[in-house]
């Protein structure tokens, strides 16, 4: 059976997105989405994405397969690139927003024009049992705790943005070495579940440049949760404004954390490189 499939990326976090609307399971296996995701031997991709059908009066559903076959509970880049991908099937061009249903609850994104796309991330959730974490008591925020990770202790604080942050604040975040300490950071004991591990450097209060390992995927050009989460935690330690520019190797995010209903929104880009179909 052909299955037909557009590729798009969030500021290069890049994405296989799949018309799912016919039934409520993925027409992918985790073990073809790994596949598929090989930038040598497949289309090549941070994940695969299913627009499948909503509910819980949703208008759609998200599922979401990593490049090493995982399965987050959500992903910011990818909702976006989801939104414009629900746009285009259904062919509108003006402004609108949907109600989509993930595994970290409902998420709210509106189409903005001109390729951008405005998302309710939802309010965080700090306490070390709903990140989840052991650096702390379960009832216990983490804010600028000590960890030791590759025999060097990093002061972090852990954000939950319906999946796991671990963030650290840098002096240089481009000599950070990523590929190395990505992956203890990822699967570091305090963190039952891994978590995704940003590397942030304060330009200034207002803009922040960030590095990331997420979780499943590794190394990537943006991650949109996490520049969620790096604003909660520079807001927390007192680093940060609410309203942030956050710099990414593929670009830039606006992420407010609004003192008013303390929910955080992501504006960003989601744009369209090509159109196939797998066999």
């Amino acid at each position: 059976m052909a299955i037909e499939f557009t590729k798009y990326h969030g500021l290069g976090n890049d994405f296989i997105l799949i018309d799912n609307r016919a039934t409520t399971e993925p027409l992918v296996t985790s073990e073809q989405a790994v596949q598929l995701c090989d930038r040598h031997f497949g289309i090549g991709a941070d994940g695969v994405i299913f627009a499948l059908p909503g509910q819980d009066g949703t208008d759609y559903t998200m599922r979401i397969f990593n490049s090493d076959g995982s399965e987050p509970e959500m992903c910011g880049n990818g909702i976006r690139c989801l939104a414009q991908f629900i746009a285009d099937l259904e062919g509108i061009q003006a402004k609108g927003a949907y109600r989509i249903h993930t595994l970290a609850g409902t998420m709210v994104p509106k189409l903005e024009g001109n390729g951008r796309v405005r998302v309710d991330m939802g309010t965080p959730q700090l306490t070390a049992a709903q990140i989840p974490t052991t650096l702390a008591e379960a009832d216990q925020k983490v804010i600028d705790r000590p960890l030791e990770v590759a025999g060097q202790i990093w002061q972090v604080t852990c954000v939950s943005m319906g999946n796991p942050h671990c963030i650290t604040f840098v002096e240089d975040a481009a000599a950070i070495p990523l590929e190395t300490l990505g992956p203890h950071f990822e699967h570091h004991s305090a963190f039952p579940q891994r978590t995704n591990t940003e590397f942030i450097e304060v330009v200034r209060p207002d803009y922040l440049k960030m590095r990331v390992w997420e979780r499943g995927a590794g190394a990537t050009m943006a991650c949109g949760t996490g520049a969620c989460a790096v604003v909660v935690a520079g807001v927390l330690t007192g680093k940060s404004d609410r309203i942030c520019t956050v710099e990414l190797p593929g670009g830039c995010l606006e992420i407010e954390w609004s003192e008013i209903d303390q929910r955080v929104y992501m504006t960003g880009p989601a744009e369209r490189v090509f159109t196939g179909q797998i066999d």
